[in-house]
């Protein structure tokens, strides 16, 4: 039986009529994505049609999912709830904090013994607030969520942006910070501005060496890093239906990076064959009664341009297989251009590691296709050029994987299978020699690739490529190799050619598990104590964010104007900082150490204009914090790409920084900043970036009527005397306001 479904049969019980009374306000047929919104309203009843990208609206989720990354300080925000339990399904899960270095065995003895007090403090805090715990080793919280969690129709959160993975399974699931989950397990409603409506309608089927990772590596080329922003995808058409209900979990999961809210997929056969092939035949069963609510209504597919924002359509016919990077993954070039931008690029040829896995592509299907790579290598007399390693997406894939004989031939041809776990796509890779910081190309099934992300070398050029593709170039060694229609030279000098790759979407034999790796919290946890040492590194009670003072905000320092991309991996890098997610005060220590300084080109090099000397940027505010003088951080477009993690807010919030001003944010990161009770500002004018100057003293004017829809003023006091005044968009409501107040949300809630 499935977790949770008697909750799942009282959210499929309620939807039919809320369907129907949506219906008649909005007076016209519904999207999926509609159906699912207005069936999760906090107050249950559809009485109003919302405007898209322009409404906040409070829904009801149905339940949070948090990584133990995030859950640390998710749950020390919850611990100040004043709550005995929480009030929907929630789980906890350890995959963050597992160094990929040797082998699975090796590298989760070493991480469960470096990490005990952080697992010991989870697993508590679980056992005490009805949270389920999912151990270290059992598998990436995405994929995890995919096999036990997910649902048809249903609507979820989750403390990591690539929480889109679940709309594999027809879900709305939306990556989020620690706070706003804090909020949903305490019995809150959660808010979210009502989100345009892309869609992208699929035709044909996937054929050869082209999956399903080939289809959102080419959404990513059409809409860049931005431009799913506010949005949610709906994709649809004959060839959704021919993907795999995996397949479509790895284009919902890296639909994160095009900025989307998330991305779903209309519930079909693809998905009942998933949920009884995971055990919960019960769930297939209520979705089957279900159907014609699970999918949009049939005008809006026949006439798509009617009812969504923006249409997209692809081919799966002709689609080829894309390589997107580096450095970002909206860089898409298809495989049989590659050769040639690379040489046009400058980008190193020789591939030196091949990666697969990861929460993206770590599917039975994934990993069988790659496996039928494998095997060609000693069939054909070729040897694999580049290094290669294999990281599964939970132990249930694991030990089925294993059964079926694909790990041993991943080991024949020298690979390396690492746990369970995240690894090497959130930079907990062990790589040997990438402290030398040399000039290099990696190729990964990942979905990040932003600079220095993966092995912490700025100078590693990380292309993100379906599992086929990767392993082919990695039998390769080569960037330009393309397997369509290329030949390699064996070891007897002869030319053969890889056939192209052959799976099964599910295994032939069904899955099958020893030890999951859940642990069911206690039916009563008062007596379950939560234990914090004082004298930790690794953990620290929070104490609250001090209110507002009343006043405009006067004589705030420039802390950096960041050029260019400044992702959350630039604001707050993980990798080796992951080990302090849980005390504040530590992790601080890596706030903007990443990104790069207007002024001189350089990161982690700012203008201490209390001494004139260029100082590391958590040195500088700490400074500035010392002698009670707030601060203002100046970014480009997109600030705040990439990951959920709220310590990008948090820690220039402890720190001291008042307001973040830039061209345009992520949405995850300005919701963040928001519920620390940060200012989060444009520019109204995007030029006037240009007017901040590396010696300036900003005055934020109008906080004293500050009000939902009118601009506020920065007045620039420059070195020279001069000044400039600016003004400046916020898109605050009335409660959010109240959050900047109270000086955090969190404070609101304790009140």
């Amino acid at each position: 039986m499935a977790f949770d479904i008697e909750m799942i049969a009282a959210r499929y019980s309620k939807m039919e009529a809320a369907i129907a009374q949506a219906r008649k306000v909005v007076g016209r047929p519904l999207t999926l994505t509609e159906k699912i919104l207005y069936n999760h309203l906090w107050d249950g009843n559809p009485s109003k049609s919302f405007g898209r990208g322009a409404d906040y609206v409070d829904f009801a989720p149905d339940r949070v999912a948090m990584q133990d990354a995030t859950a640390q300080m998710a749950l020390l925000q919850f611990m100040q709830a004043g709550r005995k339990k929480v009030a929907v399904p929630s789980t906890v899960h350890c995959d963050h904090l597992i160094t990929a270095k040797d082998e699975s065995g090796v590298d989760l003895g070493v991480a469960v013994k470096e990490n005990k007090e952080v697992y010991d403090f989870l697993s508590s805090v679980s056992n005490k607030y009805g949270i389920g715990f999912w151990k270290p080793g059992a598998g990436i919280i995405h994929q995890v969520v995919l096999e036990n969690y997910a649902f048809p129709g249903g609507m979820m959160i989750g403390t990591d942006s690539h929480t889109v993975n679940a709309g594999g399974l027809g879900m709305v699931a939306i990556g989020v910070g620690g706070a706003d989950a804090c909020d949903v397990m305490a019995g809150l409603p959660w808010e979210l501005k009502w989100p345009k409506a892309i869609g992208v309608k699929l035709t044909g089927k996937l054929n050869g060496w082209t999956s399903a990772k080939d289809v959102i590596l080419k959404v990513a080329g059409i809409l860049t890093v931005k431009g799913g922003t506010g949005a949610i995808v709906e994709y649809f058409g004959p060839g959704a239906e021919a993907l795999s209900c995996t397949g479509k979990g790895t284009i919902c999961n890296m639909g994160a990076e095009i900025g989307a809210t998330t991305s779903t997929f209309g519930y079909d056969e693809s998905m009942e064959r998933y949920l009884r092939s995971t055990n919960r035949s019960d769930v297939a069963d209520l979705a089957n009664k279900y159907k014609a609510h699970l999918t949009a209504d049939p005008e809006v597919y026949a006439d798509p341009s009617k009812y969504f924002d923006q249409v997209i359509e692809i081919d799966l016919n002709t689609l080829e297989p894309y390589v997107n990077g580096p450095f970002t993954p909206d860089l898409a070039t298809p495989i049989s251009k590659m050769k040639e931008e690379a040489a046009k690029n400058g980008w190193p040829l020789k591939v030196e590691v091949g990666l697969i896995g990861s929460c993206t592509n770590s599917s039975y299907e994934d990993i069988s296709r790659a496996a039928s790579l494998a095997k060609q290598v000693a069939a054909k007399g070729l040897k694999t050029k580049a290094e290669f390693t294999i990281t599964p997406g939970s132990e249930l894939v694991r030990y089925t994987i294993q059964r079926d004989g694909f790990i041993d031939s991943f080991h024949k041809i020298g690979a390396k299978v690492f746990s369970n776990a995240c690894g090497p796509c959130i930079g907990m890779w062990s790589r040997v020699g990438a402290e030398k910081k040399e000039k290099n190309t990696i190729v990964h099934s990942f979905n990040r690739n932003f600079q220095a992300r993966q092995d912490g070398n700025p100078n590693t050029y990380a292309f993100v490529a379906s599992p086929e593709i990767t392993t082919a170039l990695a039998i390769a060694g080569d960037l330009g190799f393309n397997p369509l229609t290329d030949t390699l030279t064996n070891e007897k000098g002869e030319q053969v050619k890889l056939d192209p790759p052959t799976g099964e979407e599910l295994p032939n034999k069904g899955f099958a598990v020893e030890d999951a790796g859940f642990v069911a919290p206690a039916a009563d946890g008062s007596g379950v104590q939560v234990i914090v040492d004082p004298a930790s590194t690794r953990l620290q009670l929070l104490a609250p964010f001090k209110a507002w003072e009343g006043t405009d905000l006067k004589g705030l320092k420039l802390l950096i104007k960041a050029k260019g991309k400044c992702t959350t991996d630039h604001i707050s890098m993980a990798g080796p900082w992951l080990k302090f997610r849980g005390h504040l005060d530590n992790i601080s220590n890596n706030l903007l150490i990443g990104a790069t300084n207007i002024f001189n080109g350089k990161t982690n090099e700012v203008k201490n204009q209390l001494t004139g000397n260029y100082e590391p940027v958590p040195q500088t505010q700490r400074a500035y914090k010392a002698q009670g003088i707030g601060s203002i951080v100046v970014g480009d477009e997109n600030y705040g790409e990439g990951s959920s993690r709220e310590h990008a807010a948090m820690e220039p919030r402890h720190l001291g920084v008042r307001a973040v001003l830039v061209k345009s944010f992520a949405r995850i990161h300005e919701t963040n900043l928001k519920k620390q009770g940060m200012l989060a500002l444009t520019f109204a004018n995007k030029e006037d970036y240009d007017k901040i100057q590396e010696d300036d003293v900003i005055d934020i004017v109008g906080l004293t009527s500050f009000a939902e829809g009118k601009p506020l003023t920065l007045v620039l006091n420059h070195k020279d005397g001069k000044k400039d005044e600016i003004s400046v968009n916020h898109t605050y409501n009335a409660q959010q306001i109240e959050w900047f107040k109270a000086g955090a949300a969190l404070n609101l809630m304790k009140a």
